[in-house]
C-alpha cells in the first residue's frame, strides 16, 4: 500500500493535539533520570523518535509527589524544578523536530519494591485494601514476587485524596512545562488498576465493593486533573486486562463489563484509551475478532489506541526466554484494522529503540529492523 494511502499517516486532532500521523511511541521505562531529574541524554533519546517521523511520544512512566509514587531513584519526577527544567528540555526538543509529547504519570502502588530492592524501609506501600490477591503466572521470577509482596497497608480516604491531589499537581506541572496532554498509567496492576480488579480492592467502602464503585477511585483522579488543567489538554488513559504479575486477570470479562469500567472515565474526562495488550491483534472476548482497543472505543465512543508487538513475531517475555525475536510484517493487519477505525492510534514500543526513524521507515516500505533483547535492555535498564 503506498504511504500515501495508508491509514498510518493520515493526520488526527483530539482537542488542541495535532498529529500529523498515527505512530506513537509507547512508554518503556528507562530509569536514565538520576535524582528524578532528566538529563540532556533523555532529551537526545526522545528527540531522535520526534525527529524519526514519530507523531506522538508517550513518556516512560513518570513519579507523581508521593512518597511511595515510584520505588527506584532514576525514574524521572513531575515534580521539583530542577525535573521540571530537564522536561521543558525535552518538550522543547520534540517541538522543534515537528513531533508531540505527553507525559505518563505513575504511582506503582501494590508493585512498590517490585523495580529494585533498594527501597526506604521506613515507607510502608499502599494497596486500596492491603493486600495482594492471587498472584499466579509472573514472568519476573521468585525475587520479584517476595519483594512485590511486602507488608503493605490498606489506604485511607485520607491516602485517596492525597494521591489524588498528588496526580493533579503533576498533571498542572506537566501543562506549565508545556506538554501536549496528559496520560495516566491504569494498567499492570498499579495504583489506579488495583482499585479496578476484584483480587486487590476488597473495600466496602464508596471506593470498593462491586464493579462500578471498584471505578471511582480512578475516576476521581481523571476528574480532578480535567478540573485542574481545563479543555484544551487530552488526557490518555493507559488500561489492561492482564497484570504484569498474572496474565491471566481480567478487570472485564464481557464487553458490558469493559463498558461499565470504561464508561465512567470517559466521562470524567478521558478523551483515548490506551489498551495495553501484549499484541494488537488479539481477540478480546470469545465470538468475536474485535481487539481491546477496538472494543474501548466501541463501547465508550472515545479515540482509543492499541499496542503490542507491531512487527514482531514475538512478545517481549518471550524474547526473553528465545533471544531475538524475529520479525513479521503484520503491517497489512495494523493498516487493516486502523482503515477500518477500528481504533485511532498504534504505540509501537521496541522498534523504537531499534530504529528511532521507525516512522519513516513504515513509510519508505523498507524492511523492518529486528528486535535485539540485549539492546532493547541496555537502551532500558
Amino acid at each position: 500500500m503506498p504511504d500515501t494511502e495508508s491509514p498510518l499517516f493520515r493526520p488526527l486532532t483530539v482537542r488542541s493535539l495535532e498529529l500529523r500521523n498515527r505512530i506513537v511511541m509507547s512508554p518503556m521505562t528507562r530509569s536514565h533520570s538520576p535524582g528524578g531529574v532528566p538529563g540532556p541524554d533523555v532529551v537526545e533519546y526522545y528527540r531522535r523518535r520526534a525527529a524519526g517521523g514519530t507523531a506522538l511520544i508517550l513518556t516512560e512512566g513518570v513519579a507523581i509527589d508521593h512518597p511511595t509514587a515510584v520505588d527506584n531513584p532514576r525514574v524521572p519526577h513531575m515534580h521539583g524544578e530542577e525535573a521540571l527544567d530537564g522536561w521543558r528540555r525535552v518538550v522543547d526538543a520534540v517541538h522543534a523536530e515537528g513531533g508531540r509529547i505527553v507525559p505518563q504519570l505513575w504511582h506503582v502502588g501494590p508493585l512498590w519494591g517490585a523495580m529494585t530492592a533498594d527501597v526506604d524501609p521506613d515507607l510502608v506501600p499502599m494497596r486500596p485494601s492491603g493486600v495482594w490477591g492471587e498472584l499466579g503466572v509472573t514472568s519476573y521470577g521468585e525475587d520479584y514476587i517476595s519483594r512485590a509482596s511486602a507488608p503493605t497497608r490498606a489506604m485511607t480516604v485520607e491516602d485517596i485524596e492525597q494521591v489524588v491531589a498528588a496526580y493533579t499537581d503533576a498533571a498542572a506541572a506537566a501543562a506549565r512545562v508545556g506538554f501536549d496532554g496528559i496520560a495516566l498509567h491504569g494498567g499492570h496492576g498499579y495504583l489506579l488498576d488495583a482499585f479496578l480488579w476484584e483480587g486487590t480492592n476488597l473495600r466496602d467502602d464508596e471506593w470498593g465493593g462491586d464493579l462500578e464503585r471498584r471505578t471511582r477511585f480512578p475516576a476521581a483522579v481523571v476528574a480532578a486533573i480535567r478540573a485542574r488543567i481545563g479543555d484544551d489538554l487530552p488526557i490518555f488513559y493507559r488500561f489492561s486486562q492482564h497484570k504484569q504479575q498474572n496474565y491471566e486477570a481480567r478487570i472485564a470479562h464481557t464487553p458490558d463489563e469493559l463498558k461499565a469500567v470504561l464508561t465512567p472515565l470517559k466521562e470524567a474526562g478521558v478523551d483515548v484509551f490506551d489498551a495495553s495488550i501484549r499484541r494488537f491483534d488479539m481477540p478480546a472476548f470469545e465470538g468475536s475478532d474485535l481487539t481491546l482497543a477496538g472494543w474501548a472505543k466501541k463501547v465508550t465512543g472515545a479515540h482509543s489506541m492499541a499496542v503490542g508487538s507491531v512487527g514482531i513475531a514475538t512478545t517481549l517475555r518471550e524474547s526473553r526466554l528465545q533471544g531475538s525475536a524475529p520479525v513479521r510484517n503484520n503491517v497489512p493487519e495494523l493498516e487493516r484494522r486502523l482503515g477500518d477505525d477500528e481504533f485511532d492510534l498504534i504505540a509501537i514500543g521496541r522498534l523504537h529503540l531499534a530504529d528511532p526513524s521507525l516512522a519513516t521507515t513504515l513509510r519508505s516500505g523498507a524492511e523492518l529492523p529486528e528486535f535485539d533483547r540485549a539492546v532493547h535492555e541496555a537502551a532500558l535498564i
